[in-house]
C-alpha cells in the first residue's frame, strides 16, 4: 500500500531503526557457492557508505539485519558496520518487535526493508515497509514505499539519504564529505 511522499517523509522523522533482510536487499540475491562451501556475495558499496552516514549521524539510529539464513559473510559484514544480526531468523515479524523492545522503540518509529514473501511480517509491523524495485510482486502491493534501486544495487543508500534528508542531518552529511579533513574514511 504507497504511501504519498509527503506521508512518507512524515514517517521518515520518526524512524529510529533501521532493519532489513539482506539477500535481495543489500545483494542482488545471488549466491556463489565456492567447492570449499563458502558463500560468497556481492556488496554494494554505495550501501556501504549510507551505513557510514547513518551510523555518524547527531541522531541515534539502530541498524538491524534480519535474515532467514546464515552466513559467515553476513556475520563479519554486520559485525563491520555495527549492525544487530538475526540470522536462522523464521519469524522476521517477532525479531523486529524484539529489537525495537531492546532499544525502548514503538514499532512506528522502525523501518523494514525487505524483497520477498518471508518478510512479510516485519514488514507488515515496521512504522514503514520498504522494498527494492525487483522485490516479489506481493511484497511491493503491502509496502508503503517502493525505492528505484533493485535489490543489491543501493537500496539502502536510497533509504538512508531520505532518512538522514528527513532528520534534518544532510546538510551536515554534505559538510563532512565536501570537506575531507573533516571525515575519517568509509
Amino acid at each position: 500500500m504507497k504511501l504519498s511522499k509527503k506521508e512518507i517523509e512524515r514517517r521518515l522523522k520518526k524512524i529510529r531503526l533501521l532493519a532489513m533482510d539482506v539477500d535481495g536487499v543489500l545483494t542482488d540475491g545471488k549466491i556463489i557457492l565456492l567447492e570449499s562451501g563458502e558463500e560468497v556475495k556481492e556488496w554494494n558499496v554505495k550501501d556501504r557508505i549510507g551505513f557510514f552516514m547513518v551510523q555518524r549521524a547527531s541522531t541515534p539510529f539502530h541498524l538491524v539485519w534480519i535474515t532467514g539464513r546464515k552466513s559467515k559473510q553476513v556475520e563479519a559484514r554486520a559485525a563491520e558496520i555495527d549492525a544487530v544480526l538475526f540470522q536462522n531468523t523464521d519469524h522476521k515479524g517477532r525479531a523486529l518487535e524484539e529489537t525495537a523492545s531492546k532499544f525502548g522503540l514503538r514499532l512506528e518509529e522502525t523501518l523494514f526493508i525487505g524483497d520477498d514473501l518471508v518478510d512479510l511480517p516485519a514488514l507488515a509491523r515496521a512504522g514503514l515497509a520498504v522494498c527494492p524495485a525487483d522485490a516479489h510482486e506481493e511484497v511491493r502491493k503491502v509496502c508503503h514505499w517502493v525505492t528505484r534501486s533493485p535489490g543489491g544495487r543501493g537500496v539502502f543508500r536510497e533509504v538512508a539519504d531520505a532518512v538522514l534528508k528527513a532528520h534534518g542531518e544532510w546538510k551536515a552529511v554534505l559538510d563532512r564529505f565536501r570537506d575531507p579533513d573533516r571525515r575519517p574514511n568509509p
